[in-house]
């Protein structure tokens, strides 16, 4: 087809090819227990694969200072007081066991997307190197038929 000419209709291109659907096979399966400790129970198990987080998911939670311990003596510590005490207990537990959970699941997350990464660079090779094949192939028929 010299540049004057229009193409076929019958060309065969390729379509568009949305990156979200694409899947790599990687060689990764995480540890059950790491997986157990990265689900919250009773929901569905986590999945590296599909979880993506956000960024602000991902930035660093700010340091917040503590405030000083206040001695309460032991004549003002009534019923109110424990109740105080066992509510603050509970809320502390779930912000550590919430925290916790976050940061298993983004290890296992960090770690696929890292098998992931190294999968995609062999295949990118790989198709470097047949690209280099075909090119080969090309210029030799080039070289002896003429430009295509």
């Amino acid at each position: 087809i010299s540049p004057g000419q229009i193409l076929p209709a019958n060309r065969n291109t390729p379509s568009p090819i949305d990156p979200e659907t694409i899947q790599v096979p990687v060689g990764y399966e995480p540890d059950p227990a790491d997986l157990a400790l990265s689900s919250i129970p009773g929901q569905e198990m986590f999945d590296p694969r599909k979880r993506k987080f956000s960024e602000e998911e991902l930035k660093p939670q700010p340091m917040i200072k503590k405030a000083r311990k206040v001695f309460i003596p032991d004549d003002l510590k009534d019923d109110k007081y424990w109740a105080r005490r066992r509510k603050n207990n509970m809320a502390a537990k779930r912000s550590r066991d919430a925290r916790r959970l976050k940061e298993n699941q983004i290890a296992i997350r960090a770690s696929f997307l890292e098998k992931e990464n190294s999968a995609l660079r062999q295949e990118v090779a790989d198709l470097r190197k047949e690209l280099g094949k075909c090119k080969n192939v090309l210029a030799k028929y080039e070289a002896r038929h003429g430009p295509l």
